[in-house]
Formats: structure tokens, C-alpha cells, sequence
């Protein structure tokens, strides 16, 4: 077996969807955070790259869908109204 330039991206992804899947465990992430969307977007991305060499139906569908629902929640952080979010007051 080779271990080409894709298949260190696609690592790369799997890392960046379990440290930020932990970090949200940890509470250390919100799940309707931009950085718990594009992490999970980029990751979902490395490894689609890395599937166009090793194919593999399950993984793609899964992965595709993973990356649509990352961009939904990147799409809806920035349409999100920030006027209404609670704010804090100092008595």
C-alpha cells in the first residue's frame, strides 16, 4: 500500500472532525459556532479529496452530506440577526 499526498489530507480531515467533535463533548465549542462549522466543513472536504482516489460510495455519501450541513451552518451563523442574541448587563 502507498500512502500518497491525498491520503495525508484525508487524515487531516478525520482530525479535524474528531478534535472538533470533542471539543464540542468538552464544551469547549458551541454546535451553532463558526468554528464548529468550518471545522467540520473543511475536514468533511479533505476527505471528499481524498475519496476521488480511493473511492468509496458509503464514505462519500456520508461525507457529502456532512459537508452540506456544515455550510448550512456556516450560511445560517451569518444570517443569524446578532441584534437579538442576549447581552450581558453590568449592575
Amino acid at each position: 500500500m502507498t500512502y500518497g499526498w491525498h491520503d495525508l489530507l484525508g487524515m487531516i480531515g478525520v482530525v479535524l472532525i474528531l478534535v472538533s467533535y470533542l471539543l464540542l463533548q468538552l464544551e469547549r465549542l458551541s454546535a451553532t459556532s463558526f468554528s464548529y462549522s468550518a471545522t467540520n466543513g473543511l475536514g468533511a472536504l479533505l476527505i471528499l479529496v481524498s475519496l476521488m482516489y480511493d473511492f468509496n460510495l458509503p464514505a462519500f455519501i456520508i461525507e457529502a452530506f456532512w459537508l452540506l450541513i456544515s455550510i448550512y451552518g456556516v450560511v445560517r451563523y451569518f444570517s443569524c440577526d446578532k441584534s437579538k442574541a442576549p447581552t450581558r448587563h453590568n449592575n
